[in-house]
């Protein structure tokens, strides 16, 4: 069965001297699942090269240190991972907006060749005041979405698409921790099913068509 792992590839004799190649985003995948399996402090350096399929000189090469190297897996974690988040905010209504980010998040969740649970929510709760500049780079991606959905509900109020009396900021923090508690419970050792289920409760009782 062959290996998945960006091994690097070591020159023929005479050429010793030039550094080893490896495909740089195989490895931040490679790393991204180390840091999303483990979260930031757990993730040993001995573990995310041997996942990396290159040495320390390479890694530090590459990417810089160990905190250089969450940032660009925050940064692809983001880009790849997080996709569904554009996609939802287009839905027509606020309630489509609501199915769109939890089947997403949901479909992210339940992907078997991923850890379950946020990097986000794992790696915020992991880092201590050692990482706290990381904290904050985890805090402002959260903070992003968070702002973001909470836009989509202000228009959708000023266009009559939320019932009188509720809050677009109300909502939007409501639709933020239910988006956080699925990645909690996942982490945790949820179910799909229950999962499901949980995204069907909270469809049901949304404010709204």
């Amino acid at each position: 069965m062959q290996s998945s792992t960006p091994l690097e590839i070591t020159h023929p004799q005479g050429q010793r001297g030039r550094p080893r190649e490896f495909c740089p985003e195989a490895a931040l995948t490679a790393a991204l699942q180390v840091f999303w399996r483990r979260g930031y402090e757990a993730a040993s350096l001995a573990e995310l090269t041997e996942a990396m399929g290159i040495t320390k000189p390479s890694l530090y090469a590459c990417f810089g240190n160990k905190e250089a190297l969450f940032r660009k897996a925050l940064d692809l974690y983001g880009r790849e991972k997080l996709a569904y988040v554009q996609t939802a905010l287009k839905a027509p209504t606020a309630k489509g907006v609501a199915e769109a980010f939890l089947r997403g998040a949901l479909a992210m969740l339940s992907n078997e060749h991923d850890p379950r649970g946020c990097l986000g929510v794992i790696s915020a709760v992991a880092c201590t005041t050692y990482a706290d500049s990381l904290r904050d780079e985890v805090m402002a991606l959260r903070a992003s979405s968070d702002r973001a959905i909470l836009e989509r509900f202000q228009r959708a109020q000023q266009e009559g698409d939320l019932p009188e009396g509720v809050e677009a900021a109300a909502l939007a923090s409501y639709l933020s921790t239910i988006l956080q508690g699925m990645s909690v419970q996942a982490r945790s050792g949820a179910s799909i099913e229950e999962l499901e289920q949980l995204v069907a409760t909270t469809l049901a009782i949304w404010p709204g068509k």
